[in-house]
């Protein structure tokens, strides 16, 4: 059995954090002595570790003793999904350090630095946008514009905006392994979803539209991307925008040569 003290010394945590895992029931100490004190066992450290790791991976506490106390959680598939995020963040850390030490470079005039460099290592949502406006080139001031926009935001927010970026990407595939065709009104219908949710980033032209819909499908690294959440998904994604384009160019004509066939009977009424 250890003391508190000497599990806060081994996990290099406070005595403080310690008491106060024990008051709102994430880390009960097995054993109480009669002079009052706390004593912990091998499997209390082992729920420690899995507290620390979870803390480090961005959960809150009451997140931390839901996933804990559930009856079917178990601590090597747990441990193997730490060790996934970790090296995955390990790699965001290097990328980060690489894009410093350019930058560096870069502003010391001992190297030159192109637009997407500028963004390796942010956050995936944040990075995927920004690589978008950064490869496409159209116009500088909407990457300005983009990271203004991004840097308004708290990290609630940019959570917020992550998570429904992932739900409408993963609506999108249940809609392909439901047989949806990419024009159909459900599968137009999340395109205009997901247009919607670039608006968060910047306001996007038709022509950027269609862009980003064959960047999808031609740039190995957002192919890649998407073929995690399903392997059809750049390929319907592309074709679904094009779908999603087309109906609003076609809306803007019919909607303009009415204003002109308006006019005309206007003009012919005087």
């Amino acid at each position: 059995m250890y003391t508190v003290k000497q599990v806060a010394e081994l996990a290099g945590v406070s005595v403080r954090t310690l008491h106060h895992y024990d008051q709102i029931g994430l880390l009960k100490p097995p054993q109480i002595g009669a002079n009052g004190y706390r004593y912990y066992d091998d499997d209390a450290l082992l729920r420690l570790q899995q507290i620390l790791f979870y803390r480090e991976l961005g959960l809150e506490l009451a997140q931390i003793n839901d996933v804990l106390n559930r009856p079917d959680f178990d601590v090597l598939t747990a441990l193997k999904s730490h060790r996934i995020a970790l090296i995955e963040r390990g790699r965001r850390i290097s990328d980060l350090i690489d894009t410093i030490d350019d930058t560096i470079k870069h502003l010391s005039g001992e190297a030159g630095m192109s637009r997407a460099k500028l963004f390796k290592g942010f956050s995936d949502e944040q990075q995927k946008q920004y690589e978008r406006e950064a490869r496409l080139q159209w116009d500088p001031q909407v990457v300005n514009s983009s990271i203004k926009r991004w840097n308004t935001y708290t990290p609630q927010e940019r959570d917020a905006i992550a998570d429904e970026g992932n739900a409408i990407y993963g609506a999108i595939a249940d809609a392909i392994d439901a047989g949806l065709t990419a024009a159909s009104d459900e599968a137009q219908m999340l395109i205009r979803r997901w247009h919607q949710h670039i608006t968060y980033f910047y306001e996007p032209t038709l022509e950027m539209l269609r862009g980003l819909g064959d960047l999808y499908t031609s740039h190995p690294d957002f192919s890649a991307n998407f073929a995690k959440v399903h392997p059809e998904l750049a390929g319907f994604m592309q074709s679904a925008i094009n779908q999603y384009v087309d109906d609003l160019e076609h809306a803007e004509i019919v909607r303009l040569l009415a204003g002109e066939s308006g006019q005309g009977a206007g003009v012919r009424g005087q």
